[in-house]
């Protein structure tokens, strides 16, 4: 989600794909690991590089894990928090 107004970015990122640390959706699967832990580490990679070039063009970043977008109420919070701080 891009807002201009704000010069600010939210990703939101599925658990499993991007790997949230510490989260129980951010499972390996059992079979083929080797595979499953080459193509999350691409894509932790490619996401800290992503991060990165907005940060250093000048973009605020967020980002929202799919398991966040089940407590919509912290989410609002977490929501208003970055956009306040902006």
């Amino acid at each position: 989600i891009v807002l201009p107004k704000y010069h600010a970015v939210v990703l939101v990122h599925g658990c499993f794909w991007h790997r949230h640390p510490g989260c129980k959706y951010a499972y390996t699967p059992k079979t083929r690991v080797d595979f499953w832990q080459a193509k999350f580490a691409a894509n932790v990679r490619r996401d800290a590089e992503v991060q990165a070039l907005l940060s250093d063009l000048g973009w605020a970043v967020l980002i929202v894990w799919e398991c966040e977008l089940r407590d919509r109420a912290r989410l609002s919070d977490r929501l208003r928090t970055f956009l306040d701080s902006l």
